[in-house]
């Protein structure tokens, strides 16, 4: 009887434990900042919640997805490429439409602009829950 009361405790304490560990792993979803570059340049303007990010619909280069780091007066400094996925939001319609199913470290972005029109938006997902992209719609003009 005193076995069978110590399995119940340390089963108690084993189930405790895993959602615990679930409950802290989920207040570090979207907790690092990333952004999309277009080959070594940030695309939005200023990364503030006012930034704009918009591309020539002539523009050429590859587009990736990176943590930054900002240093007051400094360019924007990239780390390593982040997986992203790519849909596409229609300018009339607001249609968000992916893509590709593939996921993407870089991308062309003249393979995602034959697929636009003037005033679309590329929208930038990113695969992993750490990582924030506040600034994930890129105009198209």
């Amino acid at each position: 009887m005193n076995d069978m009361k110590i399995q119940i405790r340390l089963l108690s304490a084993f189930i405790a434990l895993f959602f615990a560990t679930n409950l802290l792993a989920q207040n570090h979803d979207f907790s690092n900042c990333s952004a999309a570059f277009l080959d070594k340049k940030m695309i939005v303007n200023e990364y503030t919640p006012d930034g704009k990010c918009i591309v020539a619909s002539d523009a050429t280069g590859m587009l990736t997805l990176h943590p930054v780091t900002l240093e007051s007066g400094k360019e924007p400094i990239p780390g390593e490429k982040i997986a992203f996925k790519v849909a596409i939001r229609g300018g009339e319609s607001r249609t968000l439409m992916m893509y590709s199913e593939k996921t993407y470290r870089e991308i062309d972005i003249q393979n995602i602009l034959k697929e636009c029109q003037k005033g679309d938006h590329i929208v930038v997902i990113t695969v992993e829950r750490e990582w924030a992209v506040p600034h994930s719609e890129i105009l198209v003009r």
